[in-house]
This record gives structure tokens, C-alpha cells and sequence, in this order.
């Protein structure tokens, strides 16, 4: 979300924050991907991954070499819901990695603007512009000609990719609804969302017998250098996404972090067939994919033109979340 501190941004940090997010949340898929293939518990990692940030900020802050103010409990009770939403997204989207290959889970996960609009509809805001509207129904009729052309269909991996962008719109509608994350630093944040979902984690691998299992082939598992390096990749990269989302969410405006999403997601897509298999490539799937991403450039450029035409205040920063 739009900050006061947007303002006082040099365009060196702009620019940076925005590349560093770009090629963090590319980075990501495929490191989870890669982890995945050979360790299937994604709640598990999840956990790890958040337990990892809280940690290093925990002993960043007790070094000195972060500033973190006290946690405040009327923050943490509005932010809450936030971290709920957030992670679920998060877990699903993991769980669908486990099944769905990445150009697949990319275009799957381009729905989420579709799905923003019309949850916008019927709370009142209003017909979006005709060129918004149409340009993500183009990427959704793309996701259904690649999914007909998909020869590694996975129902349940497709129902997670699904349920990943019902929970991210769902995150992105309440953000936008409670201004919970106004006058927090990027940090503060990643802090915040840390502490906040640990517990609804532990409770979630406990009550769905993930753990111990898990923690047992996690051990196991780890005799494996190459598994080793990946896991701990994972974690590293999972603080350093983190980090330059709500950075890149703090410095810049709505409409840099969504173009910065979809010219990730063209990359992704593209290297997304050649990179840890699991694409069979056929004439309906690649055109699907073509279609659905031609509908993210197009969605850009929607939004683009309506930041140039309407105030700045006027413009829906839902987006500015999206990974």
C-alpha cells in the first residue's frame, strides 16, 4: 500500500526495490519447486521459513543491527486476519507447486487480478474500465485453453493453485479494507506476519499429521548436500522475499509492484519449461500460456493508462501485494 514514506524514496531505491522483488519472487518458485520434489511436506517448509525470519530479526534487533519496536497488541490483533490470509495463500500455493509444473501455476496464479475485480464488484466499487475487465478475461481464457492442453493435469494440484488465489484476494481485499500495514516498516512487518503465524502453523502440521513425520524425513533428508544447500536456499530466500515484498510494497505504488509481477511472471514461464521438467509441451498449452500472459502485459498497461487519466488516490493498490 501507498505510504507516506513513498514520497521521500530516491528512484535508486525504487528501482532497487522493485528488481530485488522481481528477481527474489522468480527465484522463489523454482527453489520451492526443487525443494519439493524431493521433500513433499510444504506446511512444513512454510514453517521453517517463517520460524527462520522471526529468528534472524529477533537476533538482528538484539545485535543492533535492526531497529524493531516493541510489539504492540493492538497492531498484532489488527494484523491478524492479514497473516491468516496471507499464509493460507502461501500454504496452498506451496501445496500446488507439489503438483501443478510452474508455467501452469504462473497462469493459474494471473487470476487472482479477476478475482480482485469481482470481489471488488460486489463490494460496491464499481465496473472496473472496459480495457481492465477485458484484458483479465483474456488471461482467464488462456488459464482454460493451457489447462486443456496440460498432459500433467493434476486436479488436486490445480484446486490448491485456485484455493492460493482465493486467499490472496482475500488478503488483498483486507489489507486494502483496514490500512493494516500503514506506518510499519518493512521489517516490522516481516516481523509481525513471523509471530503471527507460527502458532496457526504448528497447529495446522500437528492437526493434519505432518509433524513429526516430517521432522524425521526432514533429518533424514538432510545427509543430503544437494538437499541441504536447496533447504537452506529456501529459507534465505524465503526472509529475502519476504523483505523486498514490503519493502517494494512501502517504496513504490501499486501500479510498479503489479508491472514488476507479471515481467516476473514472463521470465518464470519461460524458464519454467526448461528448468526441473514436468512440462509436456503442446500446441494448446503453449498457446494458453501465450494468451494468459499477453493478458498480463495488456492488464498493465490497463492500469497504466488509468493511472495517467484518474488521481493517484482514485487508482486500487490490491495489487501491490501480488507474487
Amino acid at each position: 500500500m501507498d505510504s507516506p514514506r513513498e514520497a521521500e524514496s530516491t528512484p535508486f531505491l525504487s528501482l532497487f526495490s522493485a528488481f530485488s522483488y522481481g528477481i527474489a519472487s522468480m527465484a522463489m518458485v523454482f527453489i520451492n519447486k526443487a525443494v519439493l520434489m524431493q521433500y513433499a511436506h510444504s506446511m512444513t517448509l512454510l514453517t521453517l521459513q517463517q520460524l527462520a525470519t522471526g529468528l534472524l530479526i529477533h537476533f538482528g534487533r538484539v545485535m543492533g543491527y535492526t531497529k524493531l519496536k516493541d510489539v504492540n497488541f493492538t497492531m498484532a490483533k489488527k494484523l491478524l486476519p492479514v497473516s491468516v490470509f496471507y499464509n493460507a495463500n502461501v500454504a496452498f500455493a506451496l501445496a500446488s507447486l507439489k503438483g501443478v509444473n510452474i508455467p501452469m501455476y504462473i497462469a493459474i496464479k494471473r487470476l487472482t487480478p479477476l478475482a480482485v475485480l469481482v470481489a471488488g464488484f460486489f463490494s460496491g466499487k464499481g465496473r472496473p474500465p472496459i480495457q481492465v475487465s477485458l484484458s483479465v478475461v483474456f488471461t482467464a481464457v488462456g488459464v482454460i485453453i493451457a489447462a486443456l492442453g496440460d498432459f500433467s493435469f493434476d486436479l488436486l494440484g490445480y484446486s490448491m493453485a485456485l484455493l492460493s488465489v482465493f486467499f490472496q484476494t482475500m488478503y488483498l481485499v483486507l489489507v486494502e479494507k483496514s490500512g493494516a500495514e500503514d506506518g510499519l516498516s518493512s521489517v516490522e512487518l516481516m516481523f509481525y506476519n513471523s509471530i503471527l503465524s507460527l502458532p496457526f502453523l504448528l497447529f495446522l502440521i500437528i492437526a493434519t499429521g505432518e509433524f513429526p513425520h516430517s521432522l524425521s524425513l526432514l533429518l533424514e533428508k538432510a545427509n543430503s548436500l544437494t538437499f541441504l544447500v536447496i533447504l537452506i536456499l529456501s529459507l534465505v530466500m524465503g526472509i529475502v522475499l519476504n523483505f523486498t515484498m514490503f519493502l517494494c510494497t512501502i517504496v513504490n505504488s501499486a501500479l510498479t509492484t503489479t508491472i514488476v509481477g507479471v515481467l516476473k511472471g514472463v521470465g518464470s514461464t519461460t524458464l519454467g519449461f526448461v528448468l526441473l521438467g514436468g512440462v509436456q509441451i503442446h500446441a494448446l498449452n503453449v498457446t494458453g500460456l501465450v494468451i494468459n500472459t499477453a493478458g498480463g502485459v495488456w492488464y498493465s498497461y490497463a492500469k497504466y493508462q488509468q493511472k495517467i487519466r484518474l488521481p493517484k488516490k482514485a487508482i486500487s493498490d490490491m495489487e501491490s501485494h501480488a507474487k
